[in-house]
């Protein structure tokens, strides 16, 4: 069964860490996989060592001034997400940054870069950084991918991405192994697997834990724009993205050159409001998509008549598949969890829907799990080999440092009843999200991330009205925080997470702006 490709997003039940920016709920445990060690205290940080998210950092000569050594790229790590090297027209360095920003000129983590130079050199405007989400996606392996999408784009810039800290080969966080991983099984206590995970990453990336926040990498990203030779960052954020984008615009509204936001977090929502409005997210995309199945498949439709039909039928699928999973390929097993997931990575893009109905089929007809655990798979970072991105444990890291909320057990179970209203299959696993910091050993920094960017240029800030994981209010709040005159809000009347390449108006809107500089008018409309 093929894979769809795994674009922006952001697990958050109960190993992974929920926060304002969360962009879905997994019940899964985070991925693992790496070699940063250092030793742990058992008790909680005063938090991240590096300045306040206002504080000017004056670095050294000597990374400032740095000239990366650009070079053939190796074929993904297993960490960043495996796969080919990307071609001769890529180009591969490392950038060197402070470990701790407050110790600006201490000792230093190599940041992973990779390249497409301009294909026009003499139309070139700069360098376009990108950053794919999650927070976890490793921009060295998701760039080549999406390289065709943004051709047009590369005739006048350098497309650059990177491993964000934390992440792939960029200071990365490791937690559990890849055997762990697969054997892992969640307990009737959700604390017990937040424990299992926490301590792992405590025993392993203890020295790197305080040191992967957003407010970090931003200032990573401000290094780079002066390695890179740009006087302003170009940039293009997607998804979790669009809240690292925010954050830099914040800290360096002086240099903010054309920027574009697609999939937009909401930076007012705190975490529990951001999962929720997921949960409704993700229900209200499961509607269309079951809508999809009744109108191609009428009475075979596998989801049933109506939506409330469906709803029920999936529920009681996943209350069956919690006794007894169904057998897949590789005698492996699709447990209720691992169905909640290869449901959600089914929403992400209205293409994907078939195989969601494909999937359902199966287990109906046949009592195997083999295309949902496909799915599961895809959206969790495990490869064909079995082995897994550090993807959950950079977003766990990431999102725990980012946020100040520590929810108790009492907590979530009040919260508990709106989430199953919103949703009965995906409720109930993303409020057991809500545990994922609790026990984190370093302390969060906000409960909100902070975006307010007076004097920055305008940034184009994109909202799809279908789209499950950012809902599409978000993009409007992001670009009133922005403030006037900054953020100039776009919307898209369609499916899916992300609307650039997908809608002609959106990619029309975006390639004027990065090419021409021409502003759109906020608040305008593409169907």
């Amino acid at each position: 069964m093929p894979q769809p490709a795994r674009r922006s997003r952001r697990r958050t039940v109960r190993l992974a860490a929920l926060t304002a920016a969360s962009l879905v709920a997994v019940p899964a445990l985070a991925a693992c996989g790496g070699d940063a060690k250092g030793k742990a205290d058992a008790k909680p940080s005063g938090g991240s060592a590096s300045p306040s998210a206002s504080a000017p950092v004056v670095l050294p000569a000597a990374l400032t001034g740095q000239k990366p050594q650009w070079g053939a790229c190796a074929a993904p790590s297993a960490a960043q997400g495996g796969g080919k090297a990307p071609g001769k027209a890529w180009e591969c360095a490392t950038m060197k940054a402070p470990l701790d920003y407050a110790k600006p000129a201490g000792e230093t983590v190599d940041v992973a870069l990779i390249r497409k130079k301009a294909t026009d050199a003499n139309k070139r405007v700069g360098s376009l950084v990108y950053n794919f989400g999650g927070p976890g996606a490793s921009g060295v392996q998701r760039l080549p991918q999406f390289a065709d999408e943004y051709k047009k784009l590369n005739g006048v810039y350098d497309l650059v991405s990177f491993d964000p800290r934390g992440v792939g080969e960029t200071a990365r966080v490791t937690c559990l192994d890849d055997k762990t991983m697969d054997e892992a099984t969640n307990s009737e206590n959700p604390l017990d697997d937040v424990r299992k995970f926490t301590e792992a990453c405590k025993r392993n990336s203890a020295k790197v834990l305080p040191h992967v926040g957003t407010a970090d990498t931003a200032r990573d990203m401000d290094l780079m724009r002066q390695v890179l030779g740009d006087q302003k960052l170009n940039y293009f954020g997607i998804s979790y993205g669009t809240q690292l984008g925010g954050v830099y615009a914040h800290l360096f509204p002086k240099n903010v050159g054309r920027t574009v936001f697609d999939a937009v977090v909401d930076p007012t929502a705190d975490d529990v409001q951001s999962a929720l409005g997921q949960t409704k997210g993700f229900q209200l995309a499961l509607e269309h998509a079951m809508k999809y199945c009744r109108d191609k498949y009428t009475a075979n439709c596998p989801t049933g008549p109506s939506d409330a039909e469906g709803t029920k039928r999936i529920t009681a699928l996943l209350e069956k598949l919690k006794t007894k999973p169904a057998p897949a390929d590789g005698g492996r097993k699709l447990t209720s969890d691992a169905a909640v997931v290869g449901i959600i990575a089914s929403l992400y893009d209205k293409e994907a829907w078939e195989y969601l109905v494909q999937g359902l089929g199966e287990v109906n007809q046949l009592g195997t799990g083999t295309i949902l655990l496909s799915l599961a798979d895809s959206y969790s970072g495990r490869g064909e080999d079995g082995r897994y991105d550090n993807s959950g444990a950079a977003q766990a890291a990431i999102s725990c440092v980012d946020t100040s909320r520590r929810h108790t057990v009492e907590e979530m179970k009040a919260q508990e009843p709106a989430f199953r209203a919103a949703s009965p299959v995906f409720g109930p696993a993303t409020v057991e999200g809500l545990l994922g910091c609790t026990e984190w050993p370093v302390r969060g920094t906000t409960e909100k991330p902070q975006v307010a960017a007076a004097g920055a240029a305008p940034i184009v800030v994109i909202g799809n009205s279908g789209d499950p994981a950012t809902p599409v209010e978000g993009a409007k709040r992001m670009a009133d925080a922005l403030g006037r005159g900054v953020g100039v809000n776009v919307t898209v009347q369609g499916e899916g997470h992300g609307t650039y390449a997908k809608n002609a108006c959106a990619t029309k809107a975006v390639d004027s702006f990065l090419i021409d500089g021409a502003v759109p008018a906020d608040g305008t409309v593409c169907k």
